[in-house]
Parts: C-alpha cells; structure tokens; sequence
C-alpha cells in the first residue's frame, strides 16, 4: 500500500477547477512495490525462541518505485529509509536508511534510449530490521496477532530543486507468524503478459476501440518503442512502431485479464483460536500522462449480491484542440491485492495528428 502526500493541490486555471487526479502532469510517484510484500515466520507461541533465532528466518527483500516527472528533463535523487509503521508521512524511531542514489530522467529520452532507470533498494534482513520490528510490536495493542506492519519511506526530488517539494511515499511489508499452520505469505497479483515470438502486445491488458474489436495491449515505454523486451536497448535490432495508435478524442476501453488463480486464499487467525479463510480481490489504478479516464479505480471485492466488482474503464484521447501535432501518452496500470501486493504495467498510446 503506498501513501502519497499531497503537498499542495494545483489549480488548472484561475478558476476552481483542479487537476484530474488520474493525470499525470508534473512530479508523481506512481507505486511502490517489494519482492516479498509479506513474510511468514515458524514460532511456537508457548515457548518464543530469541528474537535472533527469529530472524534467521526473515529474507531480505527489495523495494522499488515507479515514479514519473513530465514537466521537467533532469535527474532525480531519492532515499529509502525503514521504520515502522507511522500515522503520518514521515518515518518514526528507529529509522534507517536503506538506499539512495541519482538516476536519469525517469521518463527517458526518445533521441537517446537507455534502460529505464531503476530506483530500487533492499531492505536488510539484519539487526536493523529487528529493532524496528521490536518498535512495531511494541506499540501494537494486538502484540503481532495478525501480523506486524513496519514501511520503507520513499523521498524523491528533482537533483537541483528545493527539498520542499520533495514527493513521499511509503511501502508497507508484513511480517507475520504462521499461526494458523496453513498461513502462507503473500505473494503479488499479476497478469497473463506471456508471448510468444510475431505477438504485439500481451493478452494481459485488452483495449477494445469502438465498442467491438479486441487488441492486445502492448507493454513499455512510450520512450522505448520497442516489439519485445529486452530487444529496445540493442542497435542491431529495429525499432518498429508499437505504440497503440488512436485519433484524437477516441474512446477506448481497457480490461485486465486476470488469469486463473491470481486471486489468492489465505487464512488470518481468529481471537477464538480459530482461523477464516479470505479470497482476495484485486484493484487496478489507471493513470496517463494526458486524456481522461471515465474512472481512474476498477476491481474490488464483490458486492452483496456476489458479482464480480467490474474491471474495465474508459480512456478518452486529447481531443484534436489539445494535441494538434498529435502525441504520445504514457499509461500506467497499477495491480495492487489486499495484503501489500503490487504489480505495475506501463503502455503507450499514440494520438495520431487530426
């Protein structure tokens, strides 16, 4: 679960109208996802080992974030830092540092493509994470009953810009006893994006364009451009077009293909000793760096009745007024599950000249 902060809200215009909160138009942190958003440890809970035997059992795990900044071409610095779990948007005793760096412009550059920018670090398995694991369970009224929820802090700003207008957000992990003994850890959602060689696209995202054709959605950077990964960065191999090409103003829906069994079962103990089974239900954020969606979150649990919480939005291109040399639009998708789970998946729409 990431936690954005908004440091200001930005008006479109002199008027009372604000931004599109699913439109991307300046700094923005997208997402933020772990290897192992949850890890489940062995305790006999009437004879607790020492907290470093404990230990032994945790992995290290790697955090990164998706972030994007439209409105300017320069690098980026940021940090990441664990703590445990805060009521507000910055981190509490004990805290450390577990990453920081300089990366290249996160939207990349079209004349000069290079691998997009990683902005990743891992979280250590080491006595770090146990203090701030022993902070978090001492302020748990619960005492770790269903798990113990500590974050990594992200904070990200141009290399040159005041610090004030940094972004933050967090990534919250768990780590949790196996009680009931059928617990296991998390794992996070994803989509069927397997190909095969003369594919465009994936199956994993569908756009459909007036109300009757089904297209694989292609998957990369609007800035790579490329038929295949790993074939974007290598001069030996083309560099065809494949963007998914609209006019200006078209509407296009787009569903994700769940594949059999990204919605995991788990068990969460009971305060009678017990234990319930869960079935998790997946959202999806869809964001863009311009258009209009005709809502910005899809998915969720079922309603009363049982039916399936619907998946599809609808994203409507610039229109012609907007994009009279037409343009590129970044789409972002956001897969996110009920226990810390994260995949992201980006695309590119081209809007052709009127």
């Amino acid at each position: 679960m990431v936690k954005l902060t908004i440091i200001a809200a930005l008006a479109a215009s002199a008027c009372t109208k604000f931004e599109d909160p699913d439109i991307v138009v300046d700094l923005r942190v997208i997402a933020m996802e772990a290897t192992l958003p949850e890890q489940v440890i062995d305790v006999d809970l009437s004879n607790p080992p020492p907290a470093d035997q404990l230990l032994a059992q945790v992995l290290p795990t790697r955090v990164c974030a998706l972030v994007a900044d439209p409105s300017f071409e320069r690098d980026l610095r940021w940090s990441m830092t664990l703590c445990p779990s805060a009521s507000n948007d910055r981190c509490d005793d004990p805290s450390y540092v577990v990453g920081s760096s300089v990366i290249s412009d996160p939207d990349g550059d079209p004349l000069n493509p290079m691998p997009e920018p990683q902005m990743c670090a891992e979280v250590p398995a080491d006595s770090r994470l146990l203090n701030v694991v022993l902070a978090t369970l001492n302020g748990d009224s619960l005492k770790g009953f269903q798990g113990l929820d500590y974050e990594v802090l992200l904070e990200v700003g141009g290399v040159d810009a005041d610090p004030s207008l940094d972004q933050y957000a967090f990534k919250t992990l768990q780590l949790a006893a196996r009680v009931p003994s059928n617990r296991v850890a998390n794992n996070n959602p994803y989509l069927d994006t397997s190909f095969s060689p003369g594919d465009t696209g994936s199956q994993g995202l569908v756009a459909i364009l007036d109300g009757v054709t089904d297209f694989p959605l292609p998957l990369g950077r609007c800035v790579d451009d490329c038929p295949f990964p790993g074939d974007c960065h290598f001069p030996e191999f083309p560099r065809p077009s494949t963007a998914f090409q609209v006019t200006p103003g078209e509407e296009v829906e787009l569903t994700p293909n769940e594949p059999d069994g990204v919605h995991e079962q788990y068990f969460l103990p009971t305060t009678d000793g017990g234990a319930e089974m869960f079935t998790e239900s997946l959202t999806y954020e869809w964001i863009a760096s311009g258009g209009k969606f005709s809502t910005g979150s899809t998915g969720g649990p079922r309603d009363l009745a049982g039916n399936p919480a619907p998946l599809a939005t609808t994203w409507t291109a610039p229109s012609a007024q907007d994009v009279p040399n037409g343009a590129e639009i970044s789409l972002w998708i956001v897969q996110r599950d009920e226990r810390y789970g994260v995949q992201w998946y980006e695309s590119c729409f081209r809007v052709l000249p009127p």
